[in-house]
């Protein structure tokens, strides 16, 4: 004979079968609808006992008792709607195995965690709208970024875009329907970066106005150095109690106009001292492809590359340091140690204005410009580039553009 129970404001039948003990929960707290079913359960047992019904195999029993031996399985749930926190879990997982670099990886988890926090890492994302995408936008707009400033609109397309990515291999692999519910969105305006400038007429504004740390800090992003200014510090670095690897780092930037992930990447192998070219292994220029591009190798940059070579620990890369221990293992620079190489070989002088190895990308590509080199030239040395960029460095240095106005407007003689 089968029992009610009372537990948890519910009942629930229990009973013996064969010696197995049952429990079946009935999610109701009417007594009388608990005995009716009971009742059924004794009687289809008796049933069951006589041979009047059949158990099939692997048969849920007190399902198949309380259906009058019609269902044998527990009714099945509806499978739980995907979350975001999954979805960014197993674009993550499939992702590590080198599809995306590492720290383009790390970017999308960075920015998909801040969707996690608008919406709550349980948000059924499959039900996506665009109004709470704006929603998204609306409060990371008000929200401060690195150093203390507003995000800026830059910052907030790319947290869409990455989000766009992973929605659409969401759709790719059958876990998404539909298109992202981007249209129409509305950002912020976006303000025009200004043109790279020399560091003269950055101290210029300086001069002339207070300015906070911030507004500083990005003026002083703007600056490009001059080709005497260029030498000026390679001479500087080269004089500094450094590792003998620094020195041949900031020419390697200073002379190719490469990204620092460019520099980390390069290897031995790909320096040509014959062809006098060097191979830059790019990662920006084709989504899903690894490319090259090929920038000539100047006679600065190759004779600190000769000297290094004379110290270099035979590792693959063409950047490393020895690691030490029994087997001298060489180890390849992470981004955040080469950035403290910048930071220590500049520290305590005036070069310590600058905003890192990204100056050296600035200044190849306005110096290059400024010498009226074509355009083709430039894009073919320095690879990925965008119009908005081509427009920031693609100006004369100032007493370039003075000289050139003076050919038009030339001062009146006296008389």
């Amino acid at each position: 004979m089968a029992s009610l129970e009372f537990r948890s404001n519910a009942y629930r039948i229990v009973f013996r079968f064969r010696g197995k003990k049952f429990q079946c929960p009935l999610k109701t707290e009417d007594r009388k609808e608990a005995e009716g079913c009971q009742a059924r359960l004794d009687e289809n047992l008796r049933l069951l006992q006589r041979g009047r019904l059949v158990l099939p195999p692997e048969a849920d029993l007190p399902t198949f008792l309380l259906s009058d031996g019609r269902v044998s399985e527990k009714p099945k749930l509806p499978d739980a709607p995907l979350t975001l926190e999954e979805l960014a879990k197993q674009y993550a997982e499939l992702h590590s195995n080198g599809a995306l670099e590492s720290n383009s990886l790390e970017t999308v988890k960075i920015h998909l965690r801040h969707f996690s926090r608008t919406f709550g890492k349980d948000f059924p994302v499959g039900r996506l709208k665009q109004a709470e995408l704006q929603r998204h936008v609306t409060k990371r707009a008000k929200e401060d970024g690195i150093r203390k400033q507003k995000l800026s609109p830059v910052t907030l397309r790319k947290e869409i875009s990455s989000f766009r990515a992973v929605w659409n291999w969401g759709v790719r692999a059958g876990l998404l329907t539909g298109s992202f519910p981007d249209k129409g969105l509305v950002y912020p305006k976006t303000e025009e970066k200004p043109p790279f400038q020399t560091w003269e007429e950055i101290e210029r504004q300086l001069a002339r106005c207070k300015m906070t740390s911030a507004q500083e800090r990005e003026l002083w992003d703007c600056l490009f150095l001059t080709v005497p200014q260029i030498q000026e510090l390679l001479t500087f670095v080269q004089k500094q109690p450094l590792p003998a690897y620094v020195y041949p780092m900031f020419c390697f930037a200073a002379f190719t106009g490469s990204r620092r992930s460019e520099m980390l990447r390069s290897r031995l192998s790909d320096i040509d001292f014959e062809g006098k070219k060097i191979l830059i292994r790019e990662k920006k220029r084709t989504r899903g492809h690894r490319t090259s591009r090929h920038a000539p190798l100047s006679p600065c940059l190759a004779t600190a590359l000769q000297n290094w070579l004379a110290n270099h620990p035979r590792a693959l890369e063409t950047f490393c340091q020895a690691a030490g221990g029994p087997k001298q293992e060489a180890l390849p620079f992470a981004p955040n140690q080469a950035n403290d190489i910048f930071r220590q070989a500049v520290q305590g002088s005036k070069w310590a204005k600058l905003r890192g190895w990204h100056v050296f990308r600035h200044s190849f590509a306005s110096n290059c410009a400024a010498k009226g080199i074509d355009q083709r030239l430039i894009d073919a040395w320095m690879g990925h580039q965008t119009e908005e960029m081509r427009k920031r460095y693609r100006h004369l240095i100032p007493n370039l553009e003075q000289a050139a106005i003076l050919t038009v407007f030339s001062v009146p003689s006296a008389g």
